[in-house]
Order: structure tokens, then sequence, then C-alpha cells
């Protein structure tokens, strides 16, 4: 089973959220299954040449006109996990300070550089001959369907799945892309990539897509409803009988408290209480709280509203006042990095960092007693997938992913969940956690039990195989 999979960002070479972990560490766990996978992604140079990755140019080129003017693409091959990854050169469109855009808005031409990414992934597949399916990510690969059907019918055998990563975003231009793209309008209606008078890159990918998932089963639901669908519900329940909900993984290998060198102790399920006691003096110490015995909160996230943040304006003086310590990692929206950042200046038991640490998250991750995950929502989730690998137990909301991978304790589970998108609702989780600690043999318990979970790709890699068969039956 041949397998070219196409992503905006993969990890290490380029990584801005979840979507790079998941195009990094999936192949990785579907090549152990015997799927003969590559990887397709632009060559990003400033970001290529910072992962220390080496890479070396090969004979795969192709050209193409749009919008009037001839581009070139040439194709680099690197390995990760000893999968190989072509890398899309073009340099007017792929060689810039960002991935997608600058602090102040999108690149205005985004449309023109991911649909040239979306013909080029085409040509990798001609050159390579022998592909089955083009595995899709989000809307930067979207248009890949499309495009086949209208200016590849030679390449009609292979299937194409989509994979959706978060639904609010979507690839949206004026519908003058087509014309730039060298595609007509006879797309251009309700039922094709016509959304409110412009073109939508991810509803295409929806519409002539073979086959759709989204990285959960709770998420595969919740987008075919209003609150959820950001205007593709409708379009996604008339799929819904190609539509499918697989959970992500996580790589143990990558995330191993046995042999992260990032912690200040090693630990395995033997020695696991002892082992987080060690991180969480260790942890307590270099942020300058106080109180091993207070139960401590982690926080590793983007500060956005989508992670549920404003949630916490409210209530986030009376948590600041409860026996707890809280260690704060993130960068987002500047109202949450304020309201962090003055927290942390009047009480001691809250210690904030703006920005992202890697080594500082994956301490929070071992040291903590709960990790806070409280989105509006989320599509599969890694946190908590991660804090549950070292034995942290989550709080979160039931949205999604979370819903799907965290149990309530009081029913039956091991984690903290709550229902309502209400800032009480997130307040009264804090303290159930915080009774729940004081129940040392219980939680302790919870502790070794959440450890035991495995959320690694094993599970899920085989659920793609099968659906990667479905296809090609």
């Amino acid at each position: 089973m041949r397998v070219l999979m196409a992503a905006s960002e993969i990890d290490p070479f380029a990584k801005t959220g979840g979507l790079a972990d998941v195009a990094s560490s999936l192949p990785k766990a579907l090549k152990k299954e015997g799927v003969d996978i590559s990887l397709v992604m632009p060559f990003y140079k400033k970001f290529v040449l910072k992962s220390g990755l080496s890479f070396q140019k090969t004979d795969l080129e192709f050209e193409i006109i749009l919008n009037g003017k001839k581009y070139s693409g040439l194709f680099y091959i690197s390995f990760v996990n000893d999968v190989p990854v072509y890398l899309m050169e073009n340099d007017e469109f792929f060689d810039r300070e960002n991935l997608y855009g600058t602090p102040t808005g999108d690149y205005p031409d985004n449309g023109l550089r991911f649909g040239f990414f979306c013909y080029g992934i085409l040509e990798l597949a001609k050159l390579l001959g022998d592909i089955e399916i083009i595995h899709l990510n989000d809307w930067q690969t979207a248009l890949v369907p499309l495009i086949k059907m209208r200016k590849y019918p030679h390449l009609a055998q292979i299937k194409t799945l989509l994979s959706i990563h978060n639904l609010a975003y979507q690839g949206i231009f004026e519908k003058e892309i087509l014309e730039k793209l060298n595609l007509g309008y006879e797309d251009f209606h309700m039922e094709g990539v016509e959304f409110y008078g412009k073109v939508n890159f991810l509803k295409a990918g929806i519409v002539y897509s073979d086959y759709i998932n989204t990285v959960s089963p709770t998420y595969a639901e919740e987008i075919q409803t209003a609150e959820f669908g950001y205007g593709l519900d409708g379009i996604l329940r008339r799929r819904k009988d190609v539509l499918f909900g697989i959970l992500n993984g996580i790589d143990y290998e990558v995330w191993d408290p046995q042999k992260d060198n990032e912690l200040y102790f090693n630990y395995s399920k033997n020695n696991i209480i002892e082992g987080k006691k060690i991180n969480k003096e260790k942890i307590l110490k270099d942020c300058g709280l106080e109180g091993l015995e207070k139960p401590l909160f982690g926080i590793v996230s983007r500060l956005a509203e989508q992670k549920g943040f404003d949630l916490f304006p409210s209530i986030i003086e009376t948590i600041a006042r409860e026996n707890l310590n809280l260690i704060v990692l993130g960068a987002g929206d500047k109202i949450y990095q304020d309201m962090f950042t003055d927290i942390s200046k009047r009480y001691a038991n809250v210690y904030v960092k703006i920005g992202f640490d890697p080594v500082l998250a994956k301490r929070i991750y071992a040291s903590s007693d709960f990790f806070l995950m409280p989105s509006k929502y989320e599509p599969c989730g890694l946190g908590q997938l991660i804090s549950m690998r070292y034995g942290t137990i989550p709080v979160v909301r039931a949205t999604g992913g979370l819903k799907d991978t965290v149990k309530d304790i009081e029913k039956g589970g091991y984690g903290i969940v709550f229902e309502k998108y209400e800032p009480r609702d997130l307040l009264r989780a804090i303290e159930r956690a915080i009774d729940f600690y004081r129940n040392t043999e219980l939680f302790e318990k919870s502790v070794k039990y959440v450890f035991s979970l495995d959320f690694s790709w094993k599970s899920s890699a085989k659920e793609y195989l099968n659906l990667y068969k479905r296809m090609l039956s």
C-alpha cells in the first residue's frame, strides 16, 4: 500500500500546532503496520535549516503556469523516523519569515501559495508513480481532490483522504483565486467550493475527497452541528457516510518519563509516586513556589478563547486564593497573557511564563498533580494525552477528544470532567480536584491508573490502516 501524506507543517521541520506532531508521529506508526508511506511539505528554508536535519536535492521537479506566470518546483528529500519527507522548494512562496502570515494577519497570497502546493502534491504523486492514496491534512492541502478531478484525470485511480484537525481554519479566498489557479467556475456553487460568495479550500476537500476523517469520534459528531460546524455542518452531514473519527495518539518513544532527559528525575510504573514527588519538589523550587503538600495545577497551552481562557477572568482571583499552586506556560491573546501575568504578581502561589519553553513544558507535565484543559472545543487535544503519559490527572471540559479520552472519577473514571462551558463549572472542577487530592489513597491509585493507559499511535494507526483498506476495496 503506497500512501503519500501531505501536510503544511511537519515536526521537526516546521511547527505551529498539533498538526505538525501528527504528521510526524502517525507515519512512523503506519510504517510499522507495513504501509509504504512518504510525506510532502513546503520547503520553508528558514525553518528547515534550523531543524538541523540533513536533506539532499532530488531530480524530481515540475513547472506550472499560475496567474499567468510560470512557477517551478523542485523536491529535496529528508527523513523523519525513517520515513521519507519530500520538501517542495519554491522560494517566492515558501522562503519567508513565517509559515502562514505575520502578527498583523495572513499573507495575502496564501491562496496562490497553497494552491501551488496542492498542484505540487499531485505532480509528486505522478513523479513517484504507483501512489494509491493521497492523505491530505487541513485546508492547505484540501484543494487537491478538485485539482485532481479537473486537471489530472490520469490520476483518477488515486484515492484521497482529508483529515480535518480543526474545522475553524478553512482557507477562504476571493472567487478570483479559481482563475489564478487555472480552475474554472463550474464548481463555484453551493454544492461545490462556493462559501458566502467566496472560495473555501476546506469545503472543496470535504466535497471532493473520497473519504474524510477528524481526529476524534466525538469531534466527528460535533462538526455536523451548527454550534461546531462553522458553516460547513450541512455539507458534512451530507457526507456523513464517508466521515470518520479516529483519535490522535502520541509517540510514546518521544514522551517517555523513563527516558526523558528534560525531567529532573526519571520514573516508571514502579516508582511513579516517588518520581513525581521529586519532580514536583524541584519545579516548585525553580518557580519560587512553596507548599509540596498542596496540589499543583499545570497549564501548557496557547492562550486563546478556544482553549477555554475566556472562562478565567471572573474566577482567576478565586482560583488563586485556593489552597493550590499553579504554573502556567503559554502565549496567545494579550488579554489572557496580561491576566495571568497580573495574577502571578499578586499571588505567590502562581507562576507564569509567557512564551514557549519545551523543557519547562515537559517538567510541568511530569511534576503537576493536575493538568488543566478547559477548552471551548477541542478536536482531539494532545495535552491531556501527554499529561496522562506522565501520570498527571487531567481536568477537562467534555468536548471533542477530551470527552473521548478522559472519564470522570464520579463515573468510575480517572479524571475530572465538567460539562457546561461556564466559569463556575470550571471553578467547581478545580475544587473537586482539590478534594480528590486530599484522598491520598484514591488519588495515588488514579495516578498509577492514568499512567497505565495507552494513548500511543498503535491502535489509531490500525484504524487508519483499516480506513485505507476500505478506500481501496
